[in-house]
């Protein structure tokens, strides 16, 4: 069984991969020289970005191979790719873990007490419509930090209402901060050499990024907006028809990762029936409602429950995940 899950594994890497170096280098080298129509070929790769955020996200959590050396190896290979440093990305992750729904990490809540709603759509909407990924991204610039720089940041961001602080802090760390120069200088080689290949079409690359940014900052809070505060382990099952659900790697079932972090991907399907868990909404209806735009704290549906009426499950901490690494 476990061979057959590590092929699994190791041919889904291959699939993605593939369909990066389609899009990153094939594309413009070879089949754009050819036919400029090419160039609509980038939809549907767009539309691969989700799969490949699953299989990051699975060597985030250990789950992508047993060898923990070739699971980051593997994770590494395919961030790149991506365009984000997989420390940050992986270090960013757990910590949503651990604080998501929490003061430090609720994306589209705000204080009416401290600010309105229109200041807080301010940062909420860019975040949204491609802002998330594009600080991913963006962040690579950092590698021209030095140490001393990093500490400074450290010490600018930290905040009890952030976990920006948090996630400097855990990048800094010595052997951390050297891999994330190397993924960085990674991610500035292989896209800088795919805008070269791209050439004069390269307007087509900048359209095939902005795609990815819109795609991963869309999805990424879908499965918590309006959800309870104060509840790390509790998010949406959102509804996909199950082709779908094997093509984003059951990522759907977002409430069953978050009680079971160390499942497979392949193994929450199951999970979900053996828990007797529910959908809460569908997919897409879940990523549209949330241009309804920030959300006030005092808000009923989004309020902590009283202490009494908790279960175990919604207060206890997020289940243990592999250290970032």
């Amino acid at each position: 069984m476990v061979g057959r899950q590590s092929a699994l594994s190791v041919a889904l890497v291959g699939a993605a991969s593939a369909s990066l170096v389609l899009q990153l280098l094939v594309l413009p080298l070879v089949l754009l020289p050819i036919d400029i129509r090419w160039g609509w070929l980038l939809l549907p790769l767009a539309l691969t970005t989700i799969p490949l955020w699953s299989l990051i996200h699975e060597s985030i959590h250990g789950t992508l191979l047993r060898d923990r050396g070739w699971n980051d190896r593997l994770g590494r290979l395919l961030a790149t790719g991506y365009g984000g440093p997989f420390t940050l990305l992986k270090a960013g992750h757990l910590l949503h873990h651990r604080y998501s729904r929490t003061p430090r990490e609720r994306t589209e809540i705000y204080d009416p007490a401290v600010t309105t709603w229109l200041t807080a759509a301010r940062s909420y909407y860019p975040r949204l419509l491609g802002g998330l990924y594009l600080v991913e991204l963006l962040s690579i610039v950092l590698v021209l930090l030095p140490a001393a720089g990093w500490r400074r940041l450290v010490h600018r961001t930290d905040s009890l209402d952030s976990v920006t602080g948090l996630l400097f802090e855990r990048v800094s760390r010595r052997e951390h901060l050297r891999r994330f120069r190397l993924e960085s200088v990674a991610i500035v080689v292989t896209y800088t050499g795919s805008a070269l290949a791209y050439g004069p079409h390269l307007w087509l690359l900048g359209i095939a990024v902005g795609a990815r940014a819109l795609l991963v900052s869309l999805a990424d809070n879908a499965y918590h907006y309006r959800t309870r505060l104060e509840r790390p382990l509790d998010a949406m099952n959102l509804r996909l028809p199950r082709g779908m659900e094997l093509f984003v790697l059951a990522f759907n079932l977002h409430q069953v990762h978050h009680r079971h972090p160390g499942l497979r991907w392949h193994e929450l399907r199951e999970a979900f029936v053996a828990d007797r868990d529910e959908f809460h909404l569908g997919w897409f209806t879940a990523v549209a409602r949330q241009l309804q735009g920030p959300v006030p704290a005092t808000a009923e549906e989004v309020r902590p429950l009283p202490a009494a009426d908790r279960t175990p499950t919604a207060t206890a901490p997020a289940a243990a995940a592999p250290p970032a690494a």
